[in-house]
């Protein structure tokens, strides 16, 4: 046989050494530069722009500013798409851009879009806000708590923006730090209507008071020949008793102040929302971690800080770290590394025990972690970290990279059996295993080339992971070629030492096992029709196997946390829901898992969050958790809750259900539409028994918030006078709660805020009892000019891709089933000019769940071509491929059709890898069989003698994934799920798959292979060295 590379790693075995010991510090010195996270960066990034405009209908604000913004901000480049919700008094856009588009651009051009057509905008209007945050997450990294029982919520607030806040933005790559619930100072003036009827006065005269009487003057300097002297004038106020003190008008030759006519008090900007954390009042502060920093490594950082700040904080004032969602990243990290200790054990188990030998295990346990630690210089090359998914494919590494080293050993051990000296048997051995190893490794690589340049959140995710893998191949097929070989020179013994104690009896009983498999094989050669018909046959299960499995992005994973989400009535009060979310607390107390719990509450809405005691201490995971809370939930009286865990994947989307219809037609024509799709959810689709397909089902389209429309008549507001713009003004002074202007306190500024007070506006009856300022100056009463309307509005009106649109939202064990029951129902119902969308999960699962699926069929034709480059024909990959992969599809879907797992992203990547590995199989027996061919043997003889010759090196090397893997079936706790899917379908497929494949290859290579002319010297190779 010809000299080979590798021989010089033999007779030189210092140069290997050299070689491989660069590749372990390169490896160890990169492992120190690579940053944590939970998941491979994905800049999937939402900018958000909310536009305050108080006192106006949802569907003044849709109008006037809403679509405006929209159609302006439309035209921005790096847009996926574009959502919008008009609530009463707010405008909120979320611009959803593309994955990895440059934000800071995205900023820049959404905020020139709105400067051009901010003069558009009414002018009652604040300015649009812009913020920028990850579209993956709708909570921050971590929460803090603060709760008092001697200060109230503004002075905690008043604390936490001056002393906390600016400590923890500044910690090194804190994005921003948010007080949540919190209550921000402002001059409340609460007017008395009645006392400005008795003196005269109009709310406008209030207004105009407070901006004539309250101003900031910058005087300047006084400038001397010597001397400069800086000048302050006091025109503005400072404290409650200036403002009591502010004259607003004069009467007969009385001064009317402001205290005669409204309460003053240092208040709150609003009453809208309230947290509780364990049942107490307090006050929540969020830390953003910034997409390009580590989260674990940045909430740690701040962690580190947090003593000093309890220690700081004032006498009363407590604070407790209220969620850290680093821990489940951590936790999961954690489980990964002892997975991976676990597998490289019973790694090491399998190879003894099919070798019998410490000297034969100890090549390839050695070639195992140094495979590993040389995929560690490549993923800083590309600059990945380590996160769940670059771990997930270190622990399935280990059962691959191990198969290179393991082949060669054993066919370096077979010459050694057959007489020849270790030295010699090395030499021989690894130049015979140079095609094959090479030809392995490139064809596992070419299983993950497509994934890793796979588009979407799919190759963000999965790139890093792909190319970590197919590094680690690679690494391990150099380490196969140039320091297993020369290991096996050195550290094997001659035969007659190697046929002694445990390996001789090893031996022996393969030798046995491989004469019997050798008249099985070379019997079923005579029927080979037969054996390919079985095949194709149980080929067949995979029609019903994927038709009949169930589908979603990826499996729920226990994150230690459950949420609820709390939908009252419209008409509920802050008051009414804090009800409901003590209700919740007891509910959440009665759970045995409970460590704490959190509730937010306001006028309309509230979230609660259940966080869990820690994975060890409990027997029940989240998802089981959050199944035995749907009946309780639901018998919780006048509100909806609606209990769910946070999602998998950085997704994005409030739920897992998410599908959008949208028309030119209003909302009240598409509003029938919408509830005969969540009538039909939450019934007919859940009505054929067994696992229900929905727990709830709704929609974001509700006509039924009270709305009384002040109806006012034109011709008798022309005929006193009057203009339309002033009876606004003094409406919206009134009630709008806008602020006027700002006050400075403590070296801060804050708004001064006029409003009637609560008791004056109880019930819209009250309105007509208001005035206004007619152009004489006198009071008008508004029952004169107007008269009250009463109806029901929508309480949001959404907008998606600049249409109108209702979202049907749902929560169910499926995200598939669901979606497909309402497409289909969709499609019966709604007319030709309604289209279906999808938001958040949903859209993933419909845009990228076949994504997977174009990159396996990929892949399985770039393994194709590299196996017919190697062997130089196109009869052989197919052989290959034909023998081996259908039927350990076959064995990797039973556990998906038996519900063991389902059919998602995890699962697929499992699928795309079995491809790889069990082509592998093929790959020894067709190579060594025509390599027998071309030396003279008969080609039923040739396969025959291949697979029973590579019948040890495919059983130790399929032993070696089969049982590297198992652990994944049985690993519990944080990130459990998806490598429970991953390896259900490795272990079962590679197992029922490698079974098959000794008997189909063999049979297909009767029937395909090539009868090669073994008289032709020039294509005649010897195998063996005599």
């Amino acid at each position: 046989m010809k000299s080979s590379f590798t021989d010089l790693f033999i007779r030189k075995p210092v140069v290997a050494l050299v070689v491989n010991l660069v590749i372990l510090i390169v490896g160890l010195v990169s492992y120190t530069k690579l940053n944590t996270r939970q998941y491979p960066r994905s800049d999937s990034a939402v900018v958000n722009v909310t536009t305050i405009y108080f006192g106006a209908s949802a569907d003044t604000v849709r109008g006037y500013i809403t679509t405006q913004l929209e159609r302006s901000i439309s035209s921005a480049d790096g847009i996926d798409y574009i959502e919008s919700t008009s609530a009463a008094g707010i405008s909120t856009i979320k611009v959803y851009l593309r994955l990895n588009y440059d934000t800071n651009a995205a900023l820049a051009q959404v905020s020139s879009k709105i400067d051009q057509v901010r003069n558009e905008l009414p002018p009652g209007s604040e300015t649009p806000t812009i913020n920028v945050e990850t579209a993956d997450s709708q909570f921050a990294s971590a929460y803090l708590s603060f709760y008092s029982d001697t200060l109230d919520q503004n002075q905690i607030t008043d604390y936490l923006n001056r002393m906390v806040q600016p400590r923890l933005s500044a910690v090194k790559g804190i994005q921003r730090a948010d007080v949540l619930g919190g209550r921000v100072f402002a001059m409340r003036i609460w007017l008395k209507p009645e006392e400005l009827a008795a003196r005269g006065l109009s709310p406008s005269d209030i207004r105009a008071a407070l901006q004539a009487n309250n101003a900031l003057a910058a005087v300047g300097a006084t400038k001397g020949s010597m001397i400069s002297v800086s000048l302050v004038a006091n025109t503005d106020l400072k404290n409650v008793e200036e403002f009591k003190q502010l004259v607003v008008a004069q009467r007969n030759g009385s001064i009317i102040r402001l205290r005669d006519i409204a309460e003053i008090v240092l208040g709150a900007e609003d009453y809208n929302t309230e947290v509780r954390f364990g049942g107490q009042t307090a006050t929540f502060m969020g830390l953003w971690v910034l997409p390009t920093d580590s989260t674990v490594e940045v909430i740690a950082r701040a962690r580190a800080i947090m003593p000093e700040i309890e220690r700081a904080l004032p006498a009363g004032l407590r604070f407790k770290l209220a969620y850290d969602g680093t821990k489940y990243i951590s936790d999961a990290l954690t489980e990964i590394l002892r997975t991976l200790i676990e597998t490289l054990l019973i790694v090491m188990v399998v190879i003894f025990l099919f070798m019998g030998s410490l000297r034969s295990v100890l090549i390839p346990i050695i070639a195992m972690p140094l495979s590993l630690v040389g995929a560690l210089a490549l993923m800083v090359a590309f600059g990945f970290t380590i996160n769940l998914l670059t771990l997930l494919a270190v622990v399935l590494a280990v059962g691959i990279v191990v198969d290179d080293a393991i082949v060669v050993v054993e066919n370096i051990e077979r010459h050694i059996r057959e007489g020849q000296t270790p030295v010699e048997a090395a030499i021989l051995g690894a130049r015979e295993l140079v095609g094959p190893v090479i030809s392995m490794t490139i064809t596992l690589a070419a299983v993950y080339a497509p994934i890793a340049f796979q588009g979407g959140l799919t190759g963000a995710l999965f790139r890093e992971f792909a190319l970590t893998l197919a590094g680690a191949v690679a690494v391990s097929g150099f380490v196969a070629l140039t320091l297993s070989p020369m290991m096996s020179a050195y550290l094997l013994k001659d035969h007659d030492h190697e046929d002694q104690g445990l390996s001789g009896r090893i031996n022996r009983g393969f030798d046995r096992i491989r004469d019997r498999y050798e008249k099985i094989i070379g019997a079923s050669l005579g029927w080979v029709p037969v054996t390919i018909t079985g095949a194709a046959l149980l080929t067949l299960l995979l029609v019903p196997f994927f038709m009949f499995a169930q589908r979603e992005l990826a499996p729920k994973e226990d994150q230690g946390v459950v949420f609820t989400i709390l939908q009252p009535a419209p008409t509920a009060t802050i008051d009414q829901n804090s009800l409901f979310a003590a209700e919740v607390q007891k509910m959440y107390a009665g759970v045995p898992e409970y460590e704490n719990s959190f509730q937010v509450t306001g006028a309309n809405f509230g979230f609660a969050g259940l966080i869990l005691k820690p994975w060890s201490q409990r027997q029940r995971n989240a998802v089981q958790i959050q199944d035995s809370l749907q009946t309780p939930a639901a018998t919780i009286a006048g509100v909806q809750l609606i209990v769910t865990t946070p999602e998998p994947l950085p997704a994005g989307g409030q739920f897992p259900i998410e599908l959008v219809i949208r028309s030119t037609d209003g909302h009240r024509e598409m509003l029938d539409y919408a509830q005969q799709l969540v009538l039909y959810a939450n019934t007919e689709a859940n009505a054929a028994g067994g696992a229900p397909t929905f727990y709830f089902a709704d929609s974001d389209l509700k006509f039924d918030l009270p709305q009384v429309e002040i109806d006012i008549d034109k011709d008798k507001v022309a005929s006193m006078g009057l203009n339309l713009s002033d009876v606004a003004r003094d409406l919206g002074s009134l009630l709008g709660g806008g602020y006027v202007n700002r006050f400075v306190n403590d070296g801060r500024s804050y708004r001064v805020i006029p409003q009637v007070e609560r008791s004056q506006r109880l019930n819209a009856d009250q309105l007509l009892n208001y005035n206004v300022r007619g152009p004489a100056g006198q009071l008008i009463p508004l029952s004169t000019i107007a008269t009250l309307k009463r109806t029901v509005q929508p309480r949001t009106l959404n907008r998606f891709q600049q249409l109108n649109s209702v979202k049907i939202t749902g929560v169910g064990p499926s995200i598939d089933n669901a979606l497909k029951k309402l497409e289909a129902k969709a499609a019966e119902i709604l007319p030709p000019s309604y289209s279906i969308d999808y938001g958040g999960q949903s859209r993933q699962l419909r845009v990228e769940g076949g994504a997977l699926w174009k990159a396996a069929a990929l892949s399985l034709v770039l393994i194709f071509l590299v196996l017919a480059a190697q062997f130089n024909s196109f009869r052989d990959p197919f052989i290959i491929l034909l023998g081996s992969v259908p039927l350990a599809l076959v064995g990797a879907m039973v556990p998906i059709f038996l519900l063991k797992t389902s059919l998602n992203i995890y699962s697929q990547i499992g699928l795309i890898t079995l491809v790889g590995l069990i082509a592998k199989n093929g790959i020894l027996i067709v190579e060594f069989a025509n390599t027998l061919q071309e030396q003279g043997v008969a080609k039923r003889e040739a396969i025959r003698r291949a697979a029973a010759t590579r019948l040890r090196p495919v059983l130790m090397t399929s032993a070696a994934t089969v049982f590297g893997h198992l652990m994944l079936i049985f690993v519990t706790g944080p990130g459990a799920a998806a490598r429970n899917s991953i390896g259900w379908v490795l272990v079962i497929g590679m197992a029922v798959g490698t079974i098959f494949t000794l008997y189909v290859v063999p049979a297909f290579y009767m029937l395909i292979a090539r009868d090669h002319n073994a008289r032709t010297a020039n294509s005649v190779q010897p195998v063996l060295a005599k």
